[in-house]
């Protein structure tokens, strides 16, 4: 991984390559992506403290926090505010909400993170970042990513379930069809040559034709 330069145009990183590593302030003091490799990460921003959409995401994420760490994912979130706003939130959601955020927030005043990973979208706002997800293996390879606009709050179950279905990715070479949700049957990759296309139907999974067969998830 490699640092951002000081002066970076936002870009668009792309999936299945290195995701762009980076050092910046956050409420648990100076924090790099890369001293979470052998975790999964999910970094996600948001567009500015206290406003309300966002606050309903951060009791979200807070909310399904036990979550996240059963599956060994750690939670960054991140703002172009400052460290000091950032702090103030967290105590205000606690006081208001009765709901402790536990994972750390990013300051990115000087926007080097959000250009990096294409969070600035000039067509929604040039001074703020978009409500965006980024889901990083313990490899640190990128894996997914989702947009959203400023206006919609995100689905935290939708994220959770991303996050189990690319772990069962990574570890059982499994697809998973529209709408999985754990427990579910899995789709089988199709087979790459006529060789294994004319074996498909007796390997012995639930088979509709040779490029579609499902499979139990494993347990």
């Amino acid at each position: 991984m490699s640092e951002a330069p000081d002066n970076v145009a936002s870009a668009m990183v792309r999936l299945n390559e290195p995701a762009p590593d980076f050092t910046q302030a956050s409420t648990d003091g100076p924090l790099s992506l890369s001293q979470f490799r052998g975790r999964w990460v999910v970094l996600f921003s948001h567009p500015a403290d206290f406003t309300p959409v966002c606050t309903t995401e951060f009791l979200g994420f807070a909310d399904r926090f036990e979550q996240f760490e059963q599956r060994g994912v750690q939670l960054i979130g991140l703002s172009v505010d400052s460290v000091h706003s950032h702090i103030a939130w967290m105590k205000n959601i606690e006081q208001n909400f009765g709901v402790e955020v536990k994972f750390p927030i990013l300051a990115d005043l000087d926007m080097k993170v959000a250009n990096l990973y294409g969070m600035i979208q000039p067509g929604a706002s040039a001074t703020a970042a978009v409500r965006a997800v980024f889901v990083i293996d313990p490899e640190g390879i990128l894996r997914a990513m989702i947009y959203y606009p400023l206006t919609t709050g995100r689905n935290m179950d939708e994220i959770v379930r991303l996050i189990d279905a690319l772990q069962l990715n990574t570890e059982h070479g499994l697809a998973t069809p529209a709408n999985w949700t754990p427990g579910e049957a899995c789709i089988v990759p199709p087979p790459a040559t006529k060789a294994g296309a004319d074996r498909r139907p007796d390997e012995g999974y639930d088979t509709v034709d040779w490029y579609f067969s499902r499979t139990p998830q494993p347990a």
